[in-house]
């Protein structure tokens, strides 16, 4: 049944309390799943319980490990660590992992030692500090050497009461494991450690795209995760320490626990060609780029967008959480990329006087869109002109307007993309000339597979289907990918098998499947609005509109002026469920299903295209 949709169906809005507004700060919001997975892996301590989490930009990855890591409170992780020289090799440091406060202690016992009063000192190490105990002993069998009591306080905690959370910007060879000085002489006073050893104990975040572009980079770490303590690399590759490669520190005996940030490509990737990444990042959280627009999630919103800027009015908020769904292409979502509404109420809050309004959201979005319209404004006037052959009125045969959306940065809109078809009698079935001049995708070539399919199921029942038909977008020179339009190209090629003019007033966008049944694609709204656009500057004429799936109705969250147009009807929006339903429209034709002789009704679209199917494999049998 062909439905138009009323002013009800289209018209989209939050409606608040004032209560609402009445709320204190709150936490992350919407990420519930992610934030358990989170937890265990920042509180489990076993080897292999590191971290990478994937998510958009702008969903809280970064606070939310930040704030979850303050609640490890495990103190017994929380040490000073010290180098000292190795009585039998100078160049194989040692490491010590001591109580917080006992670095210094441990550095002012060691330095009063004396030719004569040493035995003493190591007493009163052995006796205030036992961590240190096995290093006593080596001294109290060895011929005094004053460099044996220096101390290298490479890690002091004393004064901390947290495990350390370290966040490496510029993840390079030195910077993650350190260097050695080379204006030093004693071995163990020379090394300088890295970001990976002062998060020892803690938690060490990376960014997995900078990691992986260091050549060398990714294969340390794991080194380093494998060893679950700190090893400086040597052998003169990056990274080895300064001017003697042989100084080779003893491992710090506490672990870091390395948390990537990254998206969810690169963990495939590694995931894919990595044997050793599953085990070394047992914990995976994903932060989704979209939440339930429930209550509560509403109600964590308003706190961030209060939080951004106290001064928001309700009606601002509305207009805030719409304008986060029409992100999500929803009216049963919100946005988990709350930083995303956060630069739009700073943007809006250029325009205010104090408050800020609906209306200043309002205009926030408005000029956003009159920025980046640049690109549609020269199209649609090369319409207008007649450099591009689009018509908004009329009807042709084999000629369709699909919907194509164009991307320039973070900006989109939409854009008529015309679709024509030919056919003649021939058994090389539906030729894509997109494919052929090699401007493709993988999914756009399936989908024309599925309109061969299509022809087959409804009327190729009791001959061969003999064809030999052309699709293509007509003035494109970019590649064409994804089935959004293979609707709009069942239709071109139906309307040229039948010899039916279709109408060029209407727009199509929408996939379909081998029955004829429409299916939802993204990019409704910049969709609907592009030939909105284009409509309205050629003129309207009362009838024009667009064709969506049925089940795009829920993602409708139209500008403000298109949804006023379609109210005084000046443009229109159908949501139908088949194909069917868009020929009965399109050609005013009706359709019929078979009788009992297996037959469409006369004068119905599917017997004019069934009888001249037939008439193609006629004539195609005398070549």
């Amino acid at each position: 049944m062909i439905v138009e949709l009323d002013n009800k169906e289209i018209s989209f809005k939050y409606s608040l309390q004032d209560t609402d507004l009445e709320i204190s700060e709150r936490g992350i919001v919407g990420q519930e799943r992610a934030l358990k997975a989170l937890r265990t892996g920042l509180k489990t301590n076993r080897n292999g319980y590191n971290l990478f989490i994937s998510g958009e930009m702008g969903t809280g990855k970064l606070t939310s490990v930040r704030q979850e890591a303050e609640n490890c409170t495990d103190e017994e992780m929380i040490k000073d660590v010290v180098y000292l020289a190795n009585p039998s090799n100078p160049y194989f440091p040692i490491s010590l992992c001591l109580n917080k406060g006992d670095g210094n202690k441990l550095k002012a016992l060691l330095s009063s030692a004396t030719i004569e009063n040493y035995q003493m000192v190591l007493e009163e190490v052995k006796n205030q500090i036992p961590e240190a105990t096995r290093y006593a002993a080596l001294l109290s069998k060895s011929t005094f050497n004053e460099n044996n009591y220096k101390v290298n306080l490479v890690l002091d905690r004393s004064l901390d009461n947290k495990r350390p959370f370290i966040v490496e910007s510029h993840p390079t060879f030195e910077n993650l494991f350190g260097y050695a000085d080379k204006s030093e002489d004693i071995p163990h006073l020379a090394i300088h450690i890295g970001s990976y050893a002062k998060a020892s104990g803690g938690f060490l975040v990376l960014t997995a795209a900078e990691v992986l572009s260091q050549k060398g980079l990714w294969d340390a770490i794991k080194r380093h995760l494998d060893s679950t303590a700190m090893a400086l690399s040597t052998s003169g590759v990056q990274g080895s320490l300064g001017k003697d490669e042989r100084i080779r520190p003893e491992p710090i005996a506490l672990p870091t626990k390395v948390i990537l940030l990254g998206s969810e490509d690169i963990f495939d990737e590694l995931c894919d060609k990595d044997e050793g990444f599953l085990r070394l990042f047992k914990v995976a959280p994903q932060f989704d780029y979209m939440m339930e627009a429930n209550k509560e999630n509403i109600l964590g919103t308003i706190a961030y967008l209060k939080k951004i800027n106290p001064n928001i009015t309700k009606e601002a908020c509305e207009e805030a959480l719409r304008y986060s769904s029409s992100i999500c292409e929803s009216r049963d979502q919100l946005t988990c990329q709350l930083t995303l509404l956060g630069d739009l109420i700073s943007e809006a809050a250029l325009y205010s006087n104090g408050k800020i309004t609906g209306d200043d959201i309002k205009r926030a979005i408005k000029d956003r869109a009159e920025l980046t319209d640049l690109l549609e404004d020269r199209i649609n006037q090369e319409i207008k002109s007649g450099e591009l052959l689009v018509s908004t009125s009329g009807s042709k045969v084999g000629i369709i307007n699909g919907l194509a959306v164009m991307d320039r940065g973070a900006a989109s809109f939409g854009t008529p993309a015309v679709i024509s078809a030919t056919v003649a009698p021939g058994s090389e079935g539906i030729v894509n000339i997109e494919h052929e001049a090699g401007l493709s995708g993988e999914i756009h070539d399936k989908g024309i597979l599925i309109l061969q399919g299509y022809l087959r199921k409804n009327y190729a029942r009791s001959f061969p289907l003999s064809i030999y038909a052309g699709l293509c977008f007509e003035q494109n020179y970019s590649e064409v990918d994804g089935d959004s339009a293979s609707s709009s190209e069942l239709y071109a090629l139906l309307s040229a098998i039948g010899e039916l003019p279709v109408r060029q007033d209407i727009a199509i966008t929408g996939s379909v499947n081998q029955m004829g049944i429409l299916q939802p694609v993204s990019g409704i709204n910049e969709k609907i609005t592009g030939f909105y656009h284009t409509c309205k500057l050629c003129g309207f004429t009362g009838t024009q509109g667009v064709i969506i799936p049925k089940q795009n109705i829920r993602s409708l969250i139209l500008p403000y002026e298109v949804e006023d147009d379609i109210k005084k009807g000046n443009f229109h929006l159908w949501a139908l469920s088949t194909i069917e339903e868009g020929m009965e429209l399109l050609t005013g034709l009706p359709s019929s299903s078979r009788d009992k002789r297996g037959l469409f009704k006369p004068g119905s679209f599917n017997r004019v295209i069934e009888d001249n199917l037939k008439k193609l494999y006629e004539s195609g049998k005398g070549n």
